[in-house]
């Protein structure tokens, strides 16, 4: 079994290393592809787990996920290893995992963008998402993020000025905290990222826009919207090769019920819609995201919240063209982010607005920080402030919160524990597959070389086999086809050799009710002649349960 070092963020050959491992390692249930080319050329790995001796990949109920859109929020690939680890070292032991690889696929895709996380991973240079530079080609003038004290971060700046709206605390030299309207007569400072002015003329500068400006996350086609409405969204949907790569996958193979995408900030799990409010859903899906949410906050610790109603960057404005709204919205695949790792949370802030909170909030909330700083992450969240001679701005100092081991990711001695609580969401989340299965099928003598062929169907997931009521909308996944296969010297009588029938509810379908129905199972009847005798075959296929088969010979 690859061992995986779970203390430390991998870089692009490494990751790809281990990948190629747990291929080496278990060829029986993990198939490797590319499934594109990033800006910079890289491959887009693509982990298919599943045991291939019971069937193929896209002939099971699937489910997707991936890791690390943005370039900084690395937790999410170690994440993604930590289910394939999991995942793989179950398999034959843990009866829950092995009965999901025997019977689902899962589509694990551990580094959506790895140009920006190989960048954000060495080198002092974060992005965003995507290293293109974009919508200019030239950086622009101002104040723009570099590493001037050369210690290998982008950290901030703090430069005393009388007119300045920020004060040092006076319970901590560390923290600051912003000046009073009224306030006036102490020491106040500047805050703004580390950095050098280009073009600075020694009085007045603006902050640099980031080079890279692309969010990727905004160029899924789910209610795309150009940069004149939303900053950095690319020129038009799927321009940008990951994006294109993962939405070409991922409609090529409907038979995904569900889908996660990691991200990191938050500790919060985010559903659609974000330009939505819950009166755009069917009833019955909302039920399922209700339920998949309140069995996700019990497993992680996470609320789950609609984007709309409770992750908003701005009261009166949305965001658009991420993936789960696409996911959801054209597909029908219950599909989530997941924002692991909660610095906030973890120094006990609990109860909060989760982007209001960024923008505003108590001066014992900075000191709690300051205080889980020292007692749990080994001071390596926060940089001492420094004295440093600033070329153009004179005496700063240059400290704060490390931008790659507080609010973004955890401190490597904390990474496993985080990995965990994802892992334990992803796995309940797979579990509400559809699943096709034919519980009865029999060939009776009716007399003259005519039998009686009866079959029973039944949905034995908690999903219906048509995915989600959305699904059904926007047909993103196939009717179910029943195939009756007889020996050459055979023909039916009653019945169709090839028949279209009615998707199966599944457990979901009930889930808001007191009383149970039996819409998740059907019959079929046929009546067949068979001169000769010989075994009389069904085969079930379509929509997201997967295909199920069965074959029977005339009973005596």
């Amino acid at each position: 079994m690859p061992s995986v070092d779970y203390t430390r963020y991998y870089s692009f050959a490494d990751l790809v290393a281990l990948l190629e491992a747990f291929r080496a390692e278990y060829p029986a249930l993990v198939q490797m592809q590319s499934i594109g080319k990033s800006f910079e050329g890289r491959d887009l790995w693509l982990l298919t787990l599943t045991n291939q001796e019971t069937g193929a990949p896209e002939s099971k109920p699937s489910f997707w996920l991936d890791a690390n859109i943005h370039a900084t929020e690395v937790t999410g690939s170690m994440a993604a290893v930590h289910l394939i680890d999991t995942l793989l070292s179950g398999y034959g032991s843990a009866a829950p995992i092995t009965h999901m690889l025997d019977t689902s696929t899962f589509y694990i895709l551990p580094r959506f963008n790895p140009d920006g996380a190989e960048r954000a991973l060495t080198t002092p240079y974060g992005v965003r998402s995507s290293v293109r530079p974009y919508p200019y080609p030239e950086r622009q003038d101002g104040l723009y993020r570099e590493d001037i004290d050369g210690n290998g971060v982008i950290a901030t700046m703090r430069l005393r000025d009388p007119n300045g709206d920020w004060r040092v605390s006076e319970h901590d030299q560390r923290v600051m905290i912003k000046r009073r309207p009224d306030e006036f007569g102490g020491t106040y400072y500047r805050l703004m990222p580390e950095g050098l002015i280009q073009n600075y003329d020694g009085v007045t500068f603006k902050l640099s826009p980031n080079l890279e400006g692309l969010d990727i996350n905004r160029n899924f086609p789910g209610q795309w919207r150009p940069e004149n409405e939303q900053f950095g969204a690319g020129p038009y949907p799927t321009s940008e090769p990951e994006i294109r790569a993962v939405v070409h996958f991922l409609t090529a193979h409907p038979e995904i019920h569900s889908a996660i995408t990691y991200h990191t900030y938050s500790g919060v799990l985010l559903r659609p819609f974000s330009g939505q409010s819950d009166d755009a859903f069917d009833l019955h899906d909302l039920h399922v995201y209700n339920a998949i949410g309140k069995r996700g906050t019990e497993l992680t610790g996470y609320p789950n919240v609609s984007v709309y109603d409770g992750f908003r960057y701005h009261p009166k404005e949305v965001i658009t063209g991420v993936f789960d709204d696409w996911a959801f919205d054209h597909l029908g695949m219950f599909a989530w982010t997941v924002e692991l790792w909660d610095m906030v949370g973890e120094a006990g802030i609990k109860e909060r607005d989760f982007i209001g909170w960024l923008k505003d909030h108590p001066e014992e909330d900075d000191l709690k920080l300051i205080r889980w700083n020292d007692e749990h992450a080994d001071g390596q969240a926060f940089l001492p402030w420094t004295p440093f001679e600033h070329p153009q701005l004179g005496p700063v100092e240059i400290g704060g919160w490390n931008p790659m081991f507080a609010f973004r990711n955890p401190p490597p001695a904390l990474l496993l524990a985080t990995c965990e609580k994802a892992t334990a969401f992803a796995l309940a989340h797979a579990q509400i597959a559809p699943q096709l299965a034919i519980t009865s099928f029999s060939v009776e003598p009716v007399g003259d070389d005519l039998y009686h062929v009866r079959a029973v169907l039944q949905n034995t997931g908690f999903l219906p086999t048509y995915g989600s009521k959305q699904a059904q909308k926007r047909r993103a996944c196939l009717p179910l086809e029943v195939r009756l296969s007889l020996p050459d010297d055979g023909h039916i009588v009653t019945g169709a050799a090839r028949q279209n029938i009615d998707h199966l509810e599944g457990r979901s379908e009930q889930y808001q009710g007191m009383f149970s129905t039996t819409k998740d199972r059907t019959k079929l009847d046929w009546v067949v002649r068979l001169p000769s005798g010989g075994s009389v075959a069904i085969t079930v296929s379509g929509g997201r349960g997967g295909s199920a088969s069965a074959e029977a010979a005339p009973t005596v």
